[in-house]
């Protein structure tokens, strides 16, 4: 008799064991092979089974009756069997004229519970299984269940991680499936070593890297956890920053982690060979394309011959010559950077030369994975529509901007072939991530005292990529609200719509005057050209000055506040409607020189168009930025100030004028004009201020895991001016440019609230009625 049979799984979760018998059968009075013989039969009999029906497991042998089968068709049809994943056992056995099938059914999986986990909840555990309630257990997929499991612990660095599948058997043909977790140590990144490098130091490298050495700071510091993939992502930034600063050879091996014998810590050693650095030689244009005008392409070379290598600076340069070939209808023309070197005297010349391209052009764009963001989001950060020229690099300029928006923790686009040699299908794959934050604060000053705020903000506000933001902020006299809303693709276009709305009343600091702003006002932004932007904008506020102390009648003495102020307080409220704009020119951030960069922004609103207001108020800023030292040192200098000039014979008011609270090394409104005639001299502000600061960051030889770093910096500047100086007892006020300075030291610490700054601040030239502060702690802004 010929029987298959197997177990294709055990009562515990190993893998599934199948055994097949083929014996042999008498067929004439001879024994033959077993694998020679054919059976026919007239019934097939289904055994065992409780609640698969007979018809689905007929429909899975694939058998029926009065066809002969072969024992190798029989073996075929229990393999089907098994295959299913409903039968921990399968027996196939001809009995005469009827073919008998017996099955053992898996149990029903009753309930799934986790034991031994503490890092990980219950219900991210449950979010990694595959396995169901209510459905047929399998050990293959409980395997699985708990390979997930062991992944997902070792993405928060627990690589020690045991996670073993446990069934409990129930009544009525059901189990419980436990996974017993063993959670183990983390296994942090205890020193991260560096060799072969001889440009850079290890602590400049380290910064690169997204993983951190452990110290004391481990508690709040995931990244020291030793994550294989997150090595990986640190050996390509290694490589790009060497490459980007002229190491065109640089080779970076497989990073070694070895793991300390109670496998808690892991030794990480990157080794480099950095090979000769070049500088950039001859930059030249070519076409093989008979007929194009190289002019306009000669102007879109920014790359100076001196200057280090850097394939980035390559990459911009070839993008905008290649906007420029779309714009001029040569949509098939591409540019080739070919690359020669130099070796003796270190440099590479770059000749960026016109071809002519395949004839490719976009089918489609697919996109999943967006479950929050609307396609059209993803949709307009491509250049490129279905039926355009197929551009491999604006392709990957779209998947840059993509995950620029910081919607997607992870996005893939990727491009395959079509429904045709000429036609290309662009496939966008992202993966959603939180977008939202609300957060409290509660804040205390010796002055303003006990303070509450409550923020919200959203960047991917329902899904379609606009930013919306609320905050309240209260103190003991004073509120502080404010609502902005922005669509950054207004009308589809590259056009950056904002509104925004302020409620501000505040009991100034250093000064006895109170001030109330509601103001409101929308704008539009867009770029001008790849580095300038241009912001066009309106706004609308009430300003009103109150609570200017009038002095004691009974006290000759105690004149009160400043005349100035008093006659700005008889105004009243005052409508002001202005309209303004904003260019800003920014290089830090596209990639031409990433040893630094300049900002310069330029501004003016001008009051009137209604209201009962009229001034013209000019603001510039510069900025420039710049790594010396193989860049363990940052030294940064700005320029920064402003004009008022009234109309009309109109006067500045304390809403409208400068205060210079810029200049470190003095209270708010602690400098400026100021009444010395009146009992509490208080700041008058100024239509015009300056200011210059310059400034450096280092490191102070800690870790650089702790975020800690120092700075030192010197400012100078002024406030003056006003449009009546006549203050108190009808004397002048003095209003000329006397100029302040200060030097001090900074504490630069990234802490998970934010980046803190510590000042530590001495003035060095000053008046004598200015007010001083030697230290502040602020949030570290930049521009």
């Amino acid at each position: 008799m010929t029987r298959v049979k197997g177990r294709s799984g055990k009562a515990g979760l190993r893998p599934a064991v199948v055994s097949v018998f083929l014996g042999a059968a008498a067929v004439g009075g001879a024994v033959i092979p077993a694998l020679a013989q054919s059976y026919s039969f007239s019934n097939v009999v289904v055994q065992g089974n409780e609640r698969v029906d007979v018809p689905t497991i007929l429909s899975f042998a694939g058998v029926s009756s009065g066809r002969p089968l072969s024992a190798a068709e029989l073996n075929a049809a229990y393999q089907r069997i098994v295959n299913s994943g409903l039968f921990q056992t399968v027996e196939i056995e001809p009995q005469g004229g009827t073919l008998v099938i017996r099955v053992e059914e898996y149990p029903i999986v009753n309930v799934i519970a986790f034991e031994g986990n503490s890092v990980l909840s219950d219900d991210v555990l449950a979010g990694l299984v595959k396995t169901q309630t209510r459905r047929a257990y399998s050990p293959s997929q409980a395997e699985a269940d708990a390979a997930a499991i062991t992944q997902a612990y070792s993405q928060s660095g627990r690589n020690a991680v045991t996670v073993t599948p446990q069934i409990i058997r129930r009544t009525e043909n059901r189990v419980d499936l436990v996974f017993a977790v063993t959670e183990g140590r983390v296994a942090e990144v205890e020193r991260i070593a560096f060799a072969g490098n001889r440009t850079f130091s290890d602590r400049r490298l380290r910064q690169v890297l997204e993983t951190r050495q452990a110290g004391l700071l481990r508690r709040l510091i995931r990244a020291d956890t030793f994550i294989p993939e997150r090595a990986q992502l640190d050996r390509q930034l290694l490589r790009d920053f060497y490459l980007s600063r002229g190491f065109a050879d640089v080779q970076i091996t497989e990073p070694s982690a070895e793991l300390t014998r109670d496998r808690s810590a892991y030794f990480m050693t990157f080794n480099i060979q950095e090979g000769q650095r070049y500088r950039m030689g001859n930059v030249t244009l070519a076409s093989e394309v008979a007929g194009i005008d190289l002019g306009p392409f000669q102007d879109q070379i920014w790359i100076k011959s001196g200057s280090y290598y850097s394939p980035s600076s390559i990459d911009n340069v070839t993008t905008r010559m290649e906007n420029v070939g779309v714009q001029q209808g040569l949509n098939f023309v591409r540019v080739e950077p070919r690359i020669s070197r130099n070796e003796a005297a270190g440099t590479l010349d770059v000749a960026f030369t016109l071809v002519r391209g395949p004839r490719v052009f976009v089918e489609r764009i697919d996109i999943e994975g967006n479950t929050t963001t609307q396609d059209q989001v993803i949709r307009r950060q491509f250049r490129t529509v279905e039926g355009d020229p197929f551009n491999p690099r604006e392709i990957r300029q779209a998947a840059e901007r993509i995950r620029a928006l910081g919607f997607f923790a992870d996005a893939q686009v990727e491009s395959q072939q079509g429904s045709g040699p000429d036609q290309v299908v662009v496939n966008v794959d992202v993966e959603e991530q939180p977008t939202g934050s609300l957060s409290f604060g509660v804040a205390y000053g010796a002055v303003s005292g006990v303070g509450f705020n409550i923020g919200f903000s959203e960047s991917n506000f329902l899904g379609r990529g606009q930013y919306l933001g609320i905050n309240i902020g209260t103190g003991s006299d004073s509120v502080n609200s404010t609502l902005t809303f922005a669509e950054p693709a207004f009308l589809g276009r590259d056009l950056r719509f904002a509104f925004s709305a302020n409620y501000t009343k505040t009991d100034n600091e250093n000064a006895d005057y109170n001030t109330k702003r509601i103001g409101l006002g929308p704008s539009l932004t867009f770029p001008i050209s790849e580095n300038g932007r241009l912001e066009l904008r309106y706004r609308i506020s009430q300003d009103e000055i109150s609570g200017v102390e009038t002095g004691d009648p009974d006290d000759p003495a105690d004149n009160g506040s400043s005349a100035i102020l008093q006659r700005e307080e008889d105004l009243g409220e005052l409508l002001t409607s202005t309209v303004g704009y904003t260019y800003s020119y920014d290089t830090r951030t596209n990639g031409l020189n990433p040893l630094g960069g300049v900002l310069l922004r330029f501004g003016q609103d001008f009051a009137g168009v209604g209201g009962d207001v009229e001034y013209i108020k000019t603001s510039f800023t510069a900025l420039a930025e710049r790594r010396v030292w193989n860049e363990d040192l940052t030294l940064r200098a700005v320029f920064e100030g402003g004009a008022l000039t009234m109309l009309n014979d109109q006067v500045s008011t304390v809403p409208n004028r400068y205060f210079g609270n810029s200049i470190r090394g003095f209270d708010p409104n602690g400098l400026g004009p100021r009444d010395l005639n009146a009992s509490n001299k208080d700041a008058l502000g100024g239509n015009y201020y300056a200011v210059a600061r310059l400034e450096s960051e280092f490191p102070l030889g800690l870790p650089a895991e702790y975020g800690i770093t120092g700075g030192l910096f010197a400012d100078a500047g002024s406030v003056w001016g006003l449009d009546n100086n006549i203050g108190t007892g009808g004397e002048p006020v003095d209003d000329d440019f006397n100029l302040r300075s200060s030097v001090g030291f900074s504490i630069f610490w990234t802490t998970p609230i934010g980046p803190l700054r510590l000042n530590f601040t001495k003035a060095l030239v000053k008046e004598d009625y200015d007010k001083e502060r030697n230290f502040d702690l602020t949030i570290n802004t930049r521009f």
